[in-house]
Formats: structure tokens, sequence, C-alpha cells
């Protein structure tokens, strides 16, 4: 991280908006669009949060985003008269190409995506609400597509509930150690 852009990120975290406004008002444009630049590649590409990844892909889908944590990833009116919203779960993936070149095997795109902590319970939620599913693809931070289908496609909801056959034996009792089950769904 560049020097200038980690003392802003101490003082927004460490002092008021006030001081932090000024320290800004002390670089010059050229600076203070480094600094951005260089946050929006950190936060796009970072390996932890997809957060801005599913925002993009939401948005540019033309939905419009929620900031919950649970649920839905966003949502759109119905055109239909007292139709209820029509909802998009966002699958992003994001490839490094650095660490790409680097790997044994290369973990590619292609228009996958994962569940994570997925239930029984929540598939069927699922399986009534027929979100739309918004598979995107980045590298480096670069949007390269959105691929979107409803949940009930035949070839991906039968796939889907066979993996949750597989890891959940007994209905939503968990059968791994750790209590958390990923579901990788595949290109179809």
């Amino acid at each position: 991280m560049n020097p200038t852009l980690s003392k802003a990120l101490e003082i927004y975290s460490t002092k008021n908006h006030k001081i932090f406004n000024e320290h800004l008002l002390s670089y010059s444009k050229d600076t203070l669009i480094s600094l951005f630049s260089d946050l929006l590649t950190m936060y796009i590409n970072d390996k932890n949060s997809s957060t801005i990844r599913e925002y993009l892909t939401v948005t540019i889908a033309g939905f419009q985003h929620s900031e919950k944590k649970i649920g839905f990833n966003g949502f759109k009116h119905n055109s239909v008269v007292g139709g209820k919203p029509i909802y998009c779960e966002a699958k992003p993936q994001n490839i490094h190409s650095a660490v790409f070149e680097n790997q044994k095997n290369k973990r590619k795109l292609n228009g996958s995506g994962n569940f994570t902590d997925y239930t029984w319970a929540r598939f069927l939620k699922d399986k009534e609400e027929n979100p739309e599913l918004l598979i995107s693809g980045f590298v480096d931070g670069k949007l390269l597509y959105i691929l979107s289908f409803p949940f009930q496609t035949k070839i991906f909801y039968n796939y889907l509930e066979e993996q949750l056959r597989i890891h959940f034996l007994n209905g939503d009792e968990k059968t791994n150690i750790l209590g958390v089950v990923v579901l990788h769904t595949k290109t179809f």
C-alpha cells in the first residue's frame, strides 16, 4: 500500500471527519486521484470480500442493490401491477492475473459460482422466489461478463438439488465436521 493512502486511512479511522477532510484538502488533485484509484483497485480485488464486485454485478444488471448481509443481493420492481419484486443473487468471481500465472491448477473464469452455507431451507425459499442468478467474471477487477438466468432453470435447479442431497443426508442437519457447506455450481 502506498504510504499516502496508508496515512489517509489511518486518519480516517482514528480522527474525526473534519480532521480527515482537512488532511485530504492538503493533497493535490493528482494525489487525490492516485489515492482513489489505489483504494478502488485494492477494494475491487480484495480476496476476502466481494462486496464491490457484487454491487457492480447487481446494479449493471439493472437491479437495486441490497446492503443486507442476509437475503437476496438485489431486487427490481415487477412491471405487473401489484406484482412482487424480482430478486437476484449475485455470484461474482475475480481472477488475479499475477497470481494466475504462478498457480499450478489455474482457476479460470467458467461461469460457475459458489453458495456458502447453503441449506434445504434456503433452497426451498429460492425455489419459491425464483431469483435471477447473476454470475459475473472479473479479471484484476475488470468486469468481463454477467450471465443471468432464473433459479428454476431446470438443469441448474436439478444440479443444486443433487448437491444438497449429497451434503445433507438428513435434511438440514450438517454432515461435515465444520458445519460449512460450499456448493459449487458448474457451467451448463
